[in-house]
């Protein structure tokens, strides 16, 4: 995304700073980012360059973002079989969306859907990834495969002319999955890299890698639930538990054998929350005290001292 960002002649880490996110994390391979910081990222990139096909940028970004779902693609028997390597494994690049590869009498349909904590998502979260997909798809072919049909979500744009001359394929609007419609033939064509031992090989260090993140996947949707009931007022632990059809009990047991607790999980989501609404200069600090769901604006101060070791005034001053 910063690289993408970066071609339309803006500065990341300028972005970064603003938008109040850590670009260090940036050469961490296992570091997360909320997906609303994405979105408010790339709303802010739109906002700047005032170009709404920014994300397309990314097809022109050469290097693998994600080398072990790369190879394990490329060393597929064909795009076909790749794609449903991408769609298992989709969860080592985000859990704020969801990949599907269908096979259709129509065609082979790959579709993204990109789920917001508490922003809606924009249209340039699911734009970006099937930019990335055809450059992808394209570059591991050798062969400038063109799509039978795009799917993209929203209003038409007043200038389509990006799109068209990157998937250079019909254009639809309105739908409310981004995706992709390819010809049999070319999901079904050998890849030139197809390798089955190396395929074998990248399975196992997929299945290693996105280990390491199942043991979070509750936490996370614990944490989901808590940005959404936050503006409310602080969120009962019965109430997180219901959202989510369990016990408390459950709710509780199953945060302890990922190393967390209720009361931790509550306290760490307000604090990141503070740091990204604080670096909305729009947004006043009483409101960002009952949007943490802190029935008194002094609950908010003291919480936040803790945190960061400095009122939020003084926090705000220094972005």
């Amino acid at each position: 995304m910063v690289e993408a960002i970066e071609l339309e002649g803006l500065d990341g880490r300028s972005l970064f700073a603003e938008l109040g996110l850590d670009y260090r994390a940036l050469d961490d391979p296992d570091a997360r980012f909320p997906q609303d910081a994405m979105s408010r990222l790339w709303q802010r990139a739109v906002t700047l360059s005032g170009n709404p096909a920014i994300a397309l940028n990314i097809a022109r970004v050469h290097t693998p973002a994600f080398p072990v779902l790369g190879y394990a693609l490329m060393s597929s028997r064909n795009l076909g079989e790749g794609l449903e390597r991408l769609e298992r494994y989709q969860r080592i690049i985000a859990e704020g969306a969801d990949l599907s590869f269908r096979r259709l009498p129509e065609g082979c349909l790959f579709s993204v859907q990109v789920h917001g904590d508490r922003l809606p998502p924009p249209r340039q979260s699911a734009e970006c990834s099937l930019a990335s997909l055809i450059a992808l798809v394209r570059w591991i072919t050798g062969r400038h495969l063109k799509p039978l049909e795009v799917r993209l979500a929203g209003e038409p744009p007043l200038d389509a002319t990006p799109y068209q001359a990157l998937f250079e394929a019909p254009l639809s609007f309105g739908h409310g999955q981004c995706a992709l419609l390819f010809a049999h033939a070319d999901m079904s064509a050998a890849l030139p890299t197809a390798n089955a031992e190396l395929a074998r090989l990248h399975d196992r260090f997929a299945g290693d890698y996105l280990a390491r993140f199942a043991s979070s996947r509750f936490s996370h949707q614990t944490r989901q639930v808590l940005c959404r009931l936050l503006p409310q007022g602080e969120p009962r632990r019965e109430a997180v538990a219901e959202a989510l059809h369990l016990s408390e009990r459950t709710l509780q047991r199953r945060l302890q054998e990922e190393g967390s607790s209720y009361q931790q999980l509550l306290d760490d989501t307000r604090r990141e929350l503070a740091e990204q609404y604080l670096a909305t200069p729009h947004m006043t600090l009483l409101e960002i005290a009952y949007l943490l769901g802190f029935s008194e604006p002094s609950n908010f101060f003291r919480a936040f001292r803790r945190w960061f070791g400095v009122t939020p005034g003084e926090y705000r001053e220094r972005l």
